[in-house]
């Protein structure tokens, strides 16, 4: 949203406004995401299932401790 308003973004061209602004109309909302959820539960999964969150959570562990100056993990500190 941030890239239609050019007070928030002002030298970004008005094609591109223009072209984003166009795009977001055509976004589906947080309602329609949530009316299709329920609709196909299979396709659409609201929460994420516990093995899927465990492998999740590690990765993002991994990545935020990894230090890619010196090509090795720092050692968490507790």
């Amino acid at each position: 949203m941030d890239l239609c308003n050019p007070e928030h973004t002002p030298r970004i061209p008005r094609l591109i406004r223009d072209t984003a602004r166009s795009m977001l109309r055509h976004y589906p909302s947080e309602w329609d995401l949530d009316r299709a959820a329920e609709a196909c539960p299979e396709v659409f999964q609201q929460r994420m299932e516990d093995l899927h969150r465990f492998v999740a959570q590690g990765q993002q562990q991994r990545t935020s401790t990894w230090d890619p100056e010196v090509s090795q993990p720092h050692s968490q500190k507790d």
